[in-house]
């Protein structure tokens, strides 16, 4: 159980300021949406909360300053592309989120096997247990990896577009399997999300980015408006109200033929 707190993170690579002096909280067990366009700074931000960026400003889980290379016990990353080592079942790749509970030269056991079993289970994956992750397809590697951050047990939980390989029915499952276990485990979940609609229906907070800085927060009634979301996406967007009260996010044609 974290609290993830950011305060003046900036970040540059050579001469472009990928995110300008962010600040944003989450709460404990809340799950906070970065949306926003492409290039607007999401990826990064998530890539230095986990420690693998260079950044000014500070980054704090519960009040305290954890070394980069000390965060794995305590965030896991769902990268938007994850790496898939030749050679490796999908079992073992899933035993990876293990590790960082392992001690030197320490082996798994009971209870890692059990985590590296419920994750596998919980994304459907039991069939492709014996299965080399360099032959999965899109989709089918997305869910596995999501499956090895969940066996990591961290309390935070950073996923960059989770559901960008799935197919709608499968980006609605996992979405679900992820909520579910944030409110077991009482995770903190900040997740980059390509999804409007999605975000809305599933934040307790959505954070606006264009061009490395935040644009606007807050509950998504309060952002997922047209006069928000205009201008940062350079389009026409028309929000409709679902029967369940959700926002539904849609763009409009911009009336050129072709």
């Amino acid at each position: 159980m974290t609290r993830v707190s950011v305060d003046g993170v900036s970040i540059s690579y050579r001469d472009r300021l990928a995110v300008d002096d962010v600040s944003v909280s989450v709460e404990t067990g809340h799950w906070l949406g970065l949306i926003g366009p492409n290039g607007a700074g999401k990826s990064t931000l998530l890539r230095s909360i986990a420690g693998l960026v260079d950044h000014s400003g500070s980054i704090a889980f519960d009040g305290t300053a954890i070394p980069s290379d000390a965060r794995a016990s305590t965030v896991a990353l769902l990268p938007q592309n994850p790496v898939m080592p030749p050679g490796m079942t999908v079992g073992e790749y899933v035993l990876l989120g293990r590790t960082a509970h392992l001690g030197w030269l320490a082996s798994e056991n009971d209870h890692d096997r059990a985590m590296v079993g419920e994750a596998i289970d919980r994304l459907d994956l039991v069939d492709f247990a014996n299965r080399p992750v360099d032959e999965l397809s899109g989709g089918e590697a997305q869910r596995v990896a999501l499956a090895r951050a969940l066996a990591q047990e961290s309390s935070v939980l950073l996923l960059d577009e989770p559901t960008s390989a799935l197919d709608l029915g499968h980006q609605l499952a996992v979405l679900e399997l992820v909520n579910e276990v944030r409110c077991e485990r009482m995770l903190t979940v900040i997740a980059a999300m390509h999804d409007l609609t999605a975000a809305g229906r599933i934040a307790d907070e959505i954070v606006v980015m264009g061009n490395g800085r935040v644009e606007a927060a807050g509950a998504p009634a309060e952002v997922l408006t047209p006069d928000t979301l205009g201008p940062v996406f350079g389009a026409e967007i028309t929000v409709l109200e679902a029967p369940d009260g959700t926002r539904v996010v849609v763009p409009m044609r911009s009336g050129h033929a072709g």
